[in-house]
C-alpha cells in the first residue's frame, strides 16, 4: 500500500491533496497542519471527494510523527512573514522559511522515503532539511517547474506544440536560472532560442500569476505529482529536480528507473556553463547566510 503524507494545508498544500486524492496516487493520503482543525477539516473535505469520485484514496489527519510511516513526504509550509523583495523574490523568505524546515527535519530525522520539497527558497531548503534530517532522498521542484514554464513559453514564440519542445532550465529556481539553449530541440531538431523573450517570460509569469490568484499552486502540484510519480516507480522517466551535484544543490535532471534516479546533465556550452557555476555559487552564498545552525 502507498502511503503518502503532505506538510502544510495553505493553497499548495490543498491544490496538492486534492490532485492527489483524485488521481489515487496512494492509497492512504496523510495531511499535517501546524493546527490539527485545519487539518481535519482539509482530510474531510477530501473524503468527500473521494467518496464522489471512486478514489481509492483514504485521507485522514495526523501529527508529524505519524509520516515517518509514510511512503513519500511533500513540503509545502509557509511562515508568516511578508516579503518585499523586489528581485531575487523567491529568497525573500529564506530567512523566515528556514527555521520551520530545520523544525521538521528534526522531528523527521532518520526518515527513510522521499521527500519532495516545494516551499522557497527550494533549493536552499531542499539542501537545509536534506543536511539536518540525514534523509538521503530529498528533492526540490522548482527547475521541474521552470521547464514546464519554458516549454510553454518556446512553443507560445516559436507557434509550435508544447510538446514539440524538448529543453531544460536548471541551476537555481530564481532569477539566475540557466536555459539550456544549446541542446534545446523542436522535433528533433535544434533551434534559435529567443532567449530574452524566455527570460522575461520565466521572470514575469509567477508574479503575474501571484497577482492574480494570490499565489501560484497548480504549476507546483504538477510538478510534484510528476516527481512522485518518478520517485515511486509508477513512471520511468527524467525531470529537473534541486538535489545534491559536484559538492552544490541546484536543480539538473535526473532520469529515474523504476524509482532509482541517475543524473542526466546534457552537454552545455561555455555561457551555459559559467551561468550554473554562478548560479552554484550564488546558492552557496546564500545558504552560508542563514540563520546560524542551517549549516
Amino acid at each position: 500500500m502507498t502511503a503518502l503524507g503532505i506538510i502544510g494545508t495553505g493553497a499548495v498544500g490543498q491544490t496538492l491533496a486534492t490532485a492527489v486524492t483524485s488521481a489515487g496516487l496512494g492509497q492512504q493520503l496523510l495531511v499535517t497542519s501546524r493546527t490539527g482543525q485545519q487539518a481535519q477539516a482539509l482530510a474531510d473535505d477530501l473524503s468527500d471527494l473521494a467518496r464522489s469520485t471512486g478514489s481509492p484514496t483514504h485521507v485522514m489527519a495526523g501529527a508529524l510523527t505519524d509520516l515517518l510511516d509514510c511512503d513519500a513526504l511533500v513540503i509545502c509550509v509557509r511562515a508568516s512573514f511578508t516579503n518585499t523583495a523586489s528581485s531575487d523574490v523567491r529568497m525573500g523568505g529564506a530567512a523566515a522559511n528556514v527555521p520551520l524546515i530545520r523544525l521538521l527535519a528534526a522531528t523527521l530525522r532518520g526518515y527513510r522515503g522521499t521527500v519532495v520539497m516545494v516551499t522557497n527558497p527550494v533549493d536552499l531548503l531542499t539542501r537545509a532539511f536534506a543536511e539536518f534530517s540525514g534523509c538521503s532522498r530529498v528533492y526540490g521542484v522548482g527547475s521541474n517547474l521552470d521547464t514546464a514554464r519554458y516549454h510553454l513559453t518556446l512553443a507560445r514564440l516559436l507557434d509550435v506544440p508544447p510538446d514539440a519542445v524538448n529543453g531544460h532550465v536548471i541551476g537555481e529556481h530564481g532569477d539566475s536560472a540557466v536555459v539550456c539553449a544549446s541542446t534545446t530541440t523542436v522535433n528533433g531538431s535544434p533551434v534559435e532560442v529567443p532567449l530574452e523573450a524566455v527570460r522575461r517570460e520565466l521572470r514575469s509569469r509567477p508574479g503575474r500569476i501571484s497577482a492574480g490568484i494570490g499565489r501560484t499552486r497548480s504549476g507546483p502540484t504538477g510538478a510534484v505529482l510528476h516527481t512522485l510519480r518518478l520517485a515511486l516507480g509508477h513512471l520511468d522517466g527524467a525531470t529537473e529536480l534541486a538535489t545534491e551535484h559536484d559538492g552544490g544543490w541546484y536543480g539538473i535532471p535526473l532520469r529515474f528507473t523504476a524509482g532509482e534516479p541517475v543524473p542526466c546533465l546534457p552537454p552545455l556550452d561555455h555561457t551555459e556553463a559559467r551561468l550554473l557555476e554562478a548560479a552554484a555559487t550564488k546558492l552557496q552564498s546564500a545558504y552560508q547566510q542563514l540563520p546560524e545552525g542551517t549549516s
